[in-house]
């Protein structure tokens, strides 16, 4: 009954689970409706477009259609009451964290991930809703937030959207298919964002680094391509009182996963990530301004020299970069 009356997305933007929409559905219709309302209910739902419920009641004069209607309408209203006595976002991202726990998987022990896109296909009205909740933020209210759930937000947004723009053209063996020879697919205005079309380019460059904004070079281990050769998409969404430690967590994982981050043969061999973003782990974050220096603490979890050694004598490592794998990080 949700479905047909159109309810069912609205409960899931504001975070009501199916069984309880159902349930408080199934209270609101067991209100006292005596026959001579009938008619004024069913006026009522044509007034708020019900058309195919009011139809139906008009057509059979129906009192426990009618009754039905009331149970919509209560129901609608409480959700609206919710809406409008809550207007701050959930910061804990729960729909795309239920998405996220349901459809991706940890392989190779923990150091990678795959997505299951054709379950994640079955589920694109709830999907659909999170990236609605996300599209209605304005800029005036994402300012206001302190700098943990703004990077949060920006990372779930444009892991989301990409999930999104991969079921859009779905199937697809590699996300560098989409838009064919002249349409980047992280230059495609597909969605809005802060109040305007925007684009994956825009998320990732534009804002999240932007310099002087996050400086936090970490991020490139947590925004996901939809690429095995990029770092796993986490199977939980990022909150901002966690992100320091999620952050942390992928950073670990991916260089941990021998297939793209390795010491070997006296030198380290890094994911090209490395080499698109270097400025970014060069930038001072925690006073660090180069690339050895940033991988560093990580030596013993790459395989490599100790981290003494690498601090003295950075001019003397010696890192290549590893092709990269854009293949389509979805289950097999």
């Amino acid at each position: 009954m949700l479905a047909t009356t159109g309810l069912y997305t609205e409960c899931l933007e504001l975070g009501i689970t199916e069984s309880t929409a159902l349930e408080n559905f199934d209270t609101a219709c067991r209100f006292t409706t005596t026959p001579g309302d009938c008619q004024s209910i069913i006026d009522l739902a044509i007034n708020l477009g019900l058309g195919t419920l009011s139809s139906m009641a008009t057509v059979k004069g129906d009192f426990m259609l009618a009754k039905i209607l009331l149970g919509t309408f209560m129901l609608a209203l409480t959700m609206t009451t919710q809406a409008e006595n809550s207007n701050a976002f959930d910061h804990e991202h729960t729909l795309w964290h239920q998405l996220l726990q349901k459809h991706v998987y940890w392989i190779d022990n923990g150091v990678a991930s795959q997505v299951d896109y054709q379950s994640f296909r079955r589920e694109h009205a709830i999907l659909d809703a999170y990236l609605d909740n996300l599209s209605r933020v304005s800029k005036d209210e994402f300012a206001q937030w302190p700098q943990e759930q703004q990077l949060a937000f920006l990372i779930n947004a444009y892991n989301a959207f990409t999930v999104r723009l991969i079921l859009n053209h779905w199937p697809v063996d590699s996300i560098r298919d989409i838009g064919g020879w002249f349409n980047n697919p992280w230059k495609m205005d597909f969605f809005t964002f802060l109040g305007q079309p925007r684009h994956l380019d825009w998320i990732e460059h534009e804002v999240i680094r932007e310099p002087g904004r996050f400086n936090e070079p970490r991020i490139h281990f947590a925004v996901n391509c939809a690429a095995i050769g990029c770092p796993a998409l986490r199977n939980e969404a990022y909150v901002g009182e966690r992100l320091t430690y999620q952050l942390e967590d992928q950073t670990r994982r991916f260089l941990s996963d021998a297939n793209r981050n390795r010491y070997r043969n006296g030198r380290f061999e890094l994911s090209s990530i490395f080499k698109w973003y270097r400025e970014d782990f060069q930038r001072g974050w925690q006073g660090i301004d180069s690339l050895a220096e940033f991988i560093a603490p990580y030596a013993n979890t790459l395989g490599g020299p100790s981290l003494s050694r690498i601090k003295k004598n950075q001019h003397l490592i010696e890192i290549n970069f590893l092709n990269y794998d854009w293949a389509l990080n979805g289950k097999h």
